[in-house]
């Protein structure tokens, strides 16, 4: 079932037939039709023990919609934003939503390109990149900062223990929120991008993290995948040497020689079983580190 929740209650708009019926279309029953492979087996993780929703955060201009897991069990849990890859909330990211809520976390997944439309059902490359293009740095980081809120105002969150993760896309949103955010305590960035393509036009409106390092106010985990044509490694060796001329300690870049960009996507023939199940204890260990890992 759909529920529609705010931070201060429902109102009686919300249960308007049209605006739910939008709201439960907002989020792709199924995954990224232009990147499944036809040989995947992906983890799909059960609902027992969960509660799962779409929420509404208050974004500056809209009411954003949310998919969120979290554990049916009373008290407050360390909570995780989920930024999503380039294909937006499909099933793999509402799975890694559940895998967190199954370990005692309130996991939740802003739907940032719903202001144009959703990527996941479309198989050309061209129409997805329009969508996800549309979405403008200032944009996401004032969705990062409507989830912040929404979560902040729950009553089965503990504020104090806020992370974020994010894949590909994602990834960046993570050093970006990272590097603006005092309320996050720790990101994992699946590789995300950190610095312009070599012969890309300079755009100032446009975030690289490489250029903020200086203002990273949580440790951020970075893994990355040693055969990934798209990260190249001497940016990957830019941020090591970034991270370290501003003393940061807590931050750490891993790159996994035999993995392919999109290593932990068990629905791509990208995924490399051995490397995202390290990724993910990683991952799990470095929240752990940060303070926000379950009681």
């Amino acid at each position: 079932m759909i529920h529609l929740t705010r931070p201060d209650g429902s109102r009686p708009q919300d249960f308007d037939l049209s605006r739910r019926g939008l709201a439960a279309a907002i989020f792709f029953s199924g995954y990224a039709a232009y990147a499944l492979s036809a040989d995947a087996e992906p983890i799909h993780t059960d609902e027992a023990g969960l509660i799962t929703e779409t929420v509404l955060s208050p974004a500056a201009d809209r009411a954003l919609p949310a998919y969120v897991a979290r554990p049916a069990a009373p008290g407050r849990h360390p909570a995780v934003i989920v930024a999503s890859e380039i294909f937006g909330v499909h099933d793999y990211i509402k799975d890694i939503c559940r895998r967190l809520a199954k370990l005692g976390y309130v996991a939740i997944a802003p739907a940032f390109f719903v202001r144009v439309g959703d990527p996941a059902p479309l198989t050309d490359f061209t129409a997805i990149l329009k969508i996800v293009n549309a979405a403008s740095d200032p944009q996401v980081i004032g969705d990062v900062a409507a989830a912040i809120k929404f979560l902040d105002a729950q009553s089965y969150v503990d504020p104090h223990r806020l992370a974020i993760t994010g894949f590909c896309w994602g990834g960046r949103v993570v050093w970006q929120a990272c590097e603006t955010f005092p309320q996050i305590k720790s990101g994992v960035a699946w590789y995300g991008h950190l610095a312009p393509d070599a012969g890309e036009p300079a755009d100032p409106s446009k975030f690289w993290p490489l250029y903020h390092v200086a203002e990273l106010k949580a440790p951020v985990l970075g893994l990355y995948g040693g055969l990934d044509k798209g990260i190249p490694a001497d940016q990957i060796e830019a941020m090591r040497a970034a991270l370290k001329a501003h003393g940061d300690v807590g931050s750490q870049l891993i790159v996994y020689p035999d993995a392919q960009h999109g290593f932990h996507a068990d629905y791509r023939s990208s995924y490399n079983a051995a490397d995202a199940k390290d990724g993910w204890t990683r991952m799990l260990a470095h929240f752990a580190a940060s303070g926000v890992g379950p009681a």
